[in-house]
């Protein structure tokens, strides 16, 4: 049995496929998914789990070369990614939306605070 890391069996096994330059998506429980795609849901109950959860989870497990969020993201949120060393850059949340069939992965959380999602894209650990 795995005993440290992401426990979880579909996230482990979606982040072990990706590669240099896949995006991932983390999104809050509102954000529309598309109706097919490599989605993650681990949205529990509304606010479980929280999105900072499931981002420092994530960003222990990937090498990050950027990040992207939507210009309408609050300063709580941008101030969560700013504290883990991303400087996501801003497009419209619905050209956000529209990047979604191009993620390899999506994960979704129990979030409720507006436009709490980010994409990551995948860096290279050497």
């Amino acid at each position: 049995m795995k005993k440290t890391g992401i426990l979880n069996p579909a996230l482990n096994a979606g982040l072990s496929r990706l590669g240099h330059g896949h995006l991932v998506v983390i999104a809050d429980c509102g954000l529309p998914l598309p109706a097919a795609g490599p989605v993650v849901d681990l949205a529990l109950v509304q606010g479980v789990p929280r999105f900072t959860e499931v981002l420092d989870a994530v960003l222990a497990e990937l090498e990050v070369e950027a990040s992207t969020a939507a210009a309408e993201t609050g300063p709580e949120v941008l101030g969560w990614l700013q504290q883990r060393g991303l400087q996501p850059v801003l497009i419209s949340h619905e050209e956000l939306k529209a990047v979604l069939p191009q993620a390899a992965l999506i994960i979704r959380t129990g979030e409720a605070t507006p436009y709490a999602n980010v994409v990551l894209r995948c860096g290279v650990p050497f």
